[in-house]
């Protein structure tokens, strides 16, 4: 069922600023997301900033709660990030996102960032459906 990487980074925005999101379903409870990480998401160590981490997780996982709600908008109400390791400029992340469960009116999941294989954060979030 795995599909390929869509754009979800199209309308002006935070996100589409900062370099835009690909998006793929891997599976009705699974999703995969990545980006490239260029100059204006570095900090000044010269490493990825912790808060663009936590925007591509945000988004990213954002969107596998979407997804997972039949396409009604939610909204984020709690996101534990550890981070765990560094990326740099032109490093490839790439986010899994995993359903844990589904009510009527929240989404919870797990998310984690890899970059060639190695974790870079692990992330578990509640997301809020909003009504139609």
């Amino acid at each position: 069922m795995s599909k390929q990487f869509e754009q979800i980074s199209i309308k002006p925005g935070f996100m589409k600023h900062n370099g835009g999101l690909l998006f793929r379903e891997i599976s009705e409870n699974e999703y995969e997301f990545k980006t490239t990480i260029e100059e204006n998401n570095l900090n000044t160590a010269g490493i990825t900033h912790g808060g663009y981490i936590a925007s591509i997780i945000d988004s990213g996982a954002g969107t596998g709660a979407y997804r997972a709600a039949n396409n009604s908008m939610c909204v984020t109400i709690s996101l534990d990030i550890k981070f765990i390791g560094a990326t740099k400029l032109g490093d490839e992340i790439t986010g899994f996102v995993k359903i844990l469960k589904r009510t009527k009116s929240m989404i919870f999941l797990i998310c984690h960032l890899k970059n060639n294989e190695k974790i870079v954060a692990s992330a578990s979030g509640i997301w809020k459906i909003l009504s139609k």
